[in-house]
């Protein structure tokens, strides 16, 4: 009899699993907590949660029955006029890792370089494993800056084909400056911009429009943050023209649910009404922000996100996060060089912020 798992790739025995966020209802019963006690503050979500429309047009659902379009046309045609670009350069994704994962099939034989720059979103360097690339990293700076001459030097020696960078970057929320990104883009690798969080960003910060004044550049968004649709998976890329055809044959025929779709649709339909939630989010981070900076034990960076990266000062950070999980109130840790010493808190409610704000001044 054949043992299957003895035909596993080898590359992928020995690879690292990602490490997600556990589900609501998981993580109350490990706590053994009821959900409503329990303070979510670990990974990014929108606490407003969807627009009202979106949920209607959930229960409202007609073909639930039939396959959805595998171009996602009117969703794509909504996107071209919100954004004021051409639906022809669009494709949207179950998710932006869905798009994530497309990209690097499109790019990468076994072997080839991806490169990267951590601490960053934790998917470039997972689906690189899963690809079977080549990882070759460049650490960012400790203030998270990235290092131009590093990049510089790892695309000379490395030749890698691509490379990935988050704008805001997670976890430390900092944008990427218009100057390394323009330096970036000349040097011969292909460019993938991750804005998940540009939403929360000062205005102008994105960097879509500029992928059709660089044929290695693309863009990715997404409507988990700012549309309160993470359950939803439905993220969007802006790609050069001459990559479309492409990443057409390589796609998931039906790989957006008529479900997402359609809470997507809804949202570009009542955006301004998201947008209002947005902007409490703003608001809410930096009065959370303030009231951190008052936290002596607490060191937080500035973000132009919907959460808080803070360097955890005369204690271990891991202790703080398992003493406020004791507390019902979750915050992200990770395990990672450049970040054992940090917790990164999402900007919730003021509510949330305030009961979190009370159990970090009870462990002064």
């Amino acid at each position: 009899m054949t043992d299957a798992a003895k035909l596993i790739r080898a590359h992928i025995r020995d690879m690292e699993a990602y490490q997600p966020v556990y589900p609501f209802e998981v993580l109350a019963q490990q706590l053994g907590r009821d959900p409503a006690e329990i303070v979510k503050l670990n990974a990014n979500e929108n606490p407003y949660g969807p627009d009202p429309a979106a949920l209607a047009a959930l229960q409202d659902l007609e073909y639930a029955h039939i396959y959805p379009d595998p171009e996602s046309r009117l969703l794509r045609a909504a996107l071209a006029k919100q954004l004021d670009l051409p639906i022809e350069n669009l494709m949207i994704g179950a998710g932006a890792d869905e798009l994530i994962d497309l990209i690097m099939r499109l790019f990468l034989d076994p072997g080839d370089v991806l490169l990267n720059c951590p601490p960053t979103f934790g998917m470039y360097a997972f689906g690189a494993g899963v690809n079977n690339a080549c990882l070759v990293e460049v650490p960012r700076k400790p203030n998270f800056s990235l290092d131009m001459e590093g990049i510089e030097l790892a695309v000379a020696q490395h030749k890698p084909k691509l490379l990935f960078l988050a704008s805001p970057n997670n976890p430390d929320g900092g944008v990427l400056p218009q100057e390394a990104l323009d330096r970036i883009l000349a040097m011969p690798v292909a460019v993938v911009v991750d804005e998940a969080y540009i939403q929360f960003a000062d205005p102008g910060s994105s960097r879509l429009q500029a992928v059709f004044d660089h044929q290695n550049l693309i863009v990715l968004q997404t409507f988990s943050k700012w549309a309160g649709l993470a359950g939803m998976r439905v993220g969007y890329g802006v790609f050069p023209e001459e990559l479309m055809p492409y990443l057409w044959k390589i796609k998931q025929p039906y790989n957006v649910s008529v479900a997402g779709a359609a809470a997507a649709l809804a949202s570009l339909e009542n955006i301004d009404a998201l947008q209002e939630n947005v902007c409490k989010l703003v608001t809410e981070r930096q009065r959370l922000f303030e009231m951190l900076e008052e936290i002596p034990y607490l060191r937080p960076y500035p973000s132009q996100t919907n959460f808080i990266l803070c360097q955890v000062i005369s204690r271990p950070a891991t202790d703080l996060k398992q003493a406020l999980e004791r507390a019902g109130i979750l915050v992200r840790y990770f395990n990672k060089p450049g970040l054992r010493d940090h917790i990164r808190i999402s900007v919730g409610t003021p509510a949330q912020s305030n009961a979190l704000l009370a159990a970090l001044a009870a462990m002064e």
